[in-house]
């Protein structure tokens, strides 16, 4: 049976630290760590719910589609 504080782990386990410190985070690994503890959701689901839960992350995906690419970034300014 799925729990709702799986997927803010989930998310956090799909989060890349890039060599450069950048932190990315892409729709299909966040999907895929989802499935791992039994959420199966859509890259649609996965995108609505970083955009509702999640306000230190944006989208800097270079193409159209479902499977995004956030990245973190500070609000207050800066990256």
């Amino acid at each position: 049976m799925p729990r709702q504080y799986e997927i803010e782990a989930a998310f956090r386990k799909a989060i890349v630290i890039e060599q450069s410190g950048r932190r990315t985070v892409t729709t299909q690994t966040f999907v895929e760590n989802l499935k791992a503890v039994n959420w199966h959701w859509t890259m649609r689901q996965a995108n609505i719910w970083i955009e509702t839960y999640v306000t230190t992350f944006r989208d800097i995906s270079d193409h159209e589609g479902e499977d995004r690419t956030f990245q973190l970034y500070n609000p207050n300014g800066g990256l």
